[in-house]
């Protein structure tokens, strides 16, 4: 038995309630499970809700603390994530069992820990009301919002619209840095980025699930998933969200960023500064330097955990700060006869 309390989560099977519970034994964690979802504690057991290990009195000291379990009577089994898949796909008038074996293959190979945070966020949302789009047809999703936001997708496209503006903002407060001989090419370059973001709607896109699939950066139901951190291969925790479906997910979604692999800050505006006064007759590539800083080229979605773990290390290309010149055509020399 534990000196100290170990506290977990608890869930019984056919309950949407969840509780925290503590206790130091698995027999005090079982006991006062069954006093909370009115069970019977003979012929009861608690397992793993992640994989469905049953857990005992020696396996107890090894369960982290707040562990998610789920309390199982008599007759009944849990299999972790796989058990969920089941129930959802049950819904269904004629549920695909090939469906089923597919996704506990994907939840059984070396992969699986990356895939149960994706499939755990799925779960989660897929009962909210993802589909509805109006004011009209989900009501707590504007909860908090100005009354002239009336549809999901409209509100979304601001967000991003807002993201967009902040960085121009920045790139804005810098002709001064240019030295006033600079000054009119910095504000040249900075009226062509302002025409382009206008005409693009601010990329607004990037967050509506109603753009066409090369314009935004999720799914045609809303789901966004994150792209970082950038010096790995992939995102280890799989975070993935979709704002559309409940107020609170739309809350949480404004946590991620839309990040620069490429900073803006260290390295993009200091860069282009530096490149407008160093010109020397060339012409700066404006175009680079606007993909790098208000597109998809240079901004990935990124959840705040994945955003903490980011380390910045590129530069920008040394051949693209300027535009190709021209290369002058020799004459050839005439031929005498």
């Amino acid at each position: 038995m534990l000196q100290k309390p170990k506290s977990v989560k608890l869930r019984a099977l056919r309950s949407p309630r969840k509780f925290g519970v503590a206790g130091r034994s698995c027999q005090e964690v079982l006991h006062k499970g069954c006093l909370r979802f009115q069970l019977p504690e003979r012929g009861s057991r608690l397992c793993l809700y992640e994989d469905g290990t049953e857990l005992t009195e020696d396996y107890f000291p090894s369960v982290p603390d707040n562990a998610e379990l789920v309390l199982l009577t008599s007759g009944q089994a849990w299999q972790g994530y796989v058990s969920d898949i089941g129930r959802f796909l049950s819904a269904f008038h004629e549920p695909h069992a090939g469906l089923i074996q597919a996704a506990q293959q994907l939840l059984c190979d070396e992969q699986a820990p990356q895939r149960q945070r994706l499939l755990a966020d799925l779960l989660h949302n897929v009962s909210q009301n993802i589909a509805a789009e109006t004011r009209a047809e989900d009501p707590p999703w504007f909860e908090g919002l100005e009354s002239r936001f009336q549809n999901k997708s409209g509100y979304l496209r601001y967000s991003c619209e807002s993201r967009i503006r902040s960085y121009l903002r920045e790139v804005s407060s810098y002709p001064s840095l240019v030295g006033a001989e600079a000054q009119e090419e910095f504000l040249r370059v900075l009226g062509s980025m302002c025409q382009k973001l206008r005409s693009v709607q601010y990329n607004g896109s990037y967050f509506d699930r109603g753009a066409k699939g090369g314009g935004r950066l999720c799914t045609p139901e809303g789901w966004f998933s994150c792209q970082g951190p950038f010096d790995m291969d992939s995102c280890l925790s799989r975070h993935s969200i979709n704002p559309y479906s409940n107020r609170e997910s739309r809350i949480l979604f404004s946590t991620w960023n839309l990040d620069h692999i490429i900073e803006k800050k260290r390295t993009i505006i200091p860069t282009l500064v530096e490149a407008i006064k160093e010109q020397d007759g060339r012409e700066v590539d404006w175009e680079y330097f606007y993909g790098l800083l208000f597109t998809s080229e240079n901004l990935k979605l990124v959840h705040i955990v994945c955003h903490k773990k980011t380390i910045h290390k590129l530069n920008c290309d040394p051949n693209r700060i300027y535009k190709p010149q021209p290369r002058l055509k020799r004459k050839r020399p005439v031929r005498k006869r």
